[in-house]
Order: structure tokens, then sequence, then C-alpha cells
């Protein structure tokens, strides 16, 4: 059996190449670009790209024609953080063990280079879509919906607004499931578009993306409770000192963690249909597990 890491760095090598030439030539002299690229290669666990692999893989697509689309959704999932780490939104000083951004190049060039990696995303999944086939016309329009106010920037805003404020646990809910749930739904989605998935197998993936993003989210604000800040790569407890709910402090520790645990039993139920159908989810069930069980 595979471990976790070893896929990670299968689908890392797949996608790195091609992040580290989104800004080809004398362009990337540029500060706005060399803020984009500081960002987008800083690390991190490539979990969007690596979950659009296996899908690919497991539907038996093209890797090469998947990669335009895994690299556009990094380079938005990338945007979002350095927007989302600036001093009108999180505040915050550290990212994947590096000063953020706004704090290298200053908020005004952050701003820009969150900017230019969205629209350098756009730009590449435009030239997909004149490319005339509608697997990826609709792979591109989802991401751009899944991106937009019908969720990531939708969770956002939900998030901003609800500073200060007593919100309930359906508000939660929906606030994770648009700004974590959204863009890892396209990643796990967008190969069933590309692809030409049955509704039946775009139905069991839909279902594991969404309980995959709780799953995500969840033990996300359990590990701003209890993880080493080192090993985590960004400040903990920071969400509570700002007056954020999250599902730790709505719920309390223990049954957060119950919830996770049905969002990881709810993303094994629908690996396991769709292993009945035919599909070898081994290497799927593994980064599931590592997700649910990450000390980061």
């Amino acid at each position: 059996m595979r471990s976790a890491k070893e896929i990670i760095n299968e689908a890392g090598q797949w996608i790195e190449p091609s992040l580290e030439d989104v800004f080809p030539g004398d362009i990337r002299e540029d500060i706005t670009v060399k803020a984009s690229l500081y960002s987008l290669l800083a690390g991190g666990k490539r979990i969007r790209p690596c979950l659009m692999y296996l899908f690919s893989r497991l539907l038996g697509l093209d890797l090469d024609e998947v990669i335009p689309f895994a690299k556009s959704l990094e380079m938005i999932h990338t945007y979002s953080l350095i927007h989302d780490d600036l001093p009108a939104m999180d505040n915050d000083d550290l990212r994947r063990g590096k000063p953020t951004c706004h704090k290298a190049f200053g908020e005004g060039i952050a701003l820009l280079a969150g900017d230019n990696l969205l629209n350098r995303a756009y730009e590449i999944l435009f030239a997909e879509c004149l490319k005339g086939d509608q697997g990826k016309i609709r792979a591109s329009q989802f991401i751009a919906d899944k991106a937009g106010i019908n969720g990531m920037i939708g969770g956002q805003s939900i998030d901003l607004d609800s500073e200060d404020k007593a919100i309930d646990i359906d508000l939660l809910y929906e606030l994770q499931d648009k700004k974590t749930g959204a863009l890892l739904c396209a990643a796990c989605m967008v190969p069933c578009y590309l692809g030409g998935a049955p509704a039946s197998v775009a139905s069991e993936v839909m279902e594991y993306s969404m309980h995959l993003g709780l799953l995500f989210q969840i033990k996300d604000d359990i590990l701003d409770v209890e993880a080493d800040p080192a090993l985590l790569g960004k400040s903990t407890g920071k969400d509570e000192r700002d007056g954020k709910a999250t599902f730790v402090t709505l719920l309390g520790l223990e049954e957060a963690t119950s919830r996770m645990n049905e969002e990881y039993k709810g993303c094994l139920d629908n690996l396991e249909h769709l292993a009945d159908e035919g599909f070898d989810t081994s290497d799927l069930r593994i980064l599931t597990e590592f997700l649910a069980q990450r000390e980061y």
C-alpha cells in the first residue's frame, strides 16, 4: 500500500513544472509577477491538484489535457490566500511557513499579485475554451462558478460579515461549504466534465467533494486549537481571538471531532460506491485518511 506522502509527491511532480512556467520570459522580472510566484511556489500540500490528478486517473483521462485546469485552480486558490491574509481580511503574517505576501512585498503589490494570478488563471481557461470542446467549456465554467459569489467569494463574504456576530451552525456550514468546499469540489468535479462521466459517477464524486470540504475545514478548526504553529506553517488560535465562529467555538472540540468523523465516513461511503462500479479508489482512500488524520 502506498503512503499519502507518495501520492501527494507524485501529484506534485505532475503539476509543479507547469506552475513554475506560468509566467514565462522577461515578465518574471516584474515585481508583481515575483510576488505572485513567491506565493504560488511557496509549497503547501497541493491538495486541489492532487484531487484533480487522482480523479483524472480514476476516469482514465489524458493527464496532459488536465494540467491547464489543475494549475488554474491552484492559481485561484493561491490568489485567495494572498487576499485572505491581508490586514483588511484575516491580517495574517505567516503562510506555509513563510511571511505572507503582503509582509514580503507590501499590501499594494500583494493585491496586484492576487489579481494577477486570478487573471492569468482565466487566460489559461479561456484558451482551453477556444478549443471548442464542450467538456473543457463546462469545466472552465464550473471553476469560475465555484471561485465566485456562489462559492469561495460568497463564503468569504459571509465570513467577513459574521465577525463578532453570533451565528448559528447552519450558517457556518453554508459559509464553509462555499469558502473552503467550493474549490475542493471543483478539483474533484472537473475531471467528470472533461471525461463526460456518467451521472451516477458524477453524483458520487460531487457528494464525496462536499463531505471532504467539511472534513477539511473542521480539521482545520481543530488544528487551529491543537496544532504546533511551526508544524502547521501558520498562526494558531487566531480565529477565536478575531471573534470568528468555527466548528470548535460553536460545538466544542469533542462534537467538532465527531462531526468531522461523520464527514470522513461519508467520503468513504462515496468511494466505496465508486469501487462497486469498478473504479480503483485505493489512492483516494489513502489521501482521505491522511486529510482526516493530518497534523498540519
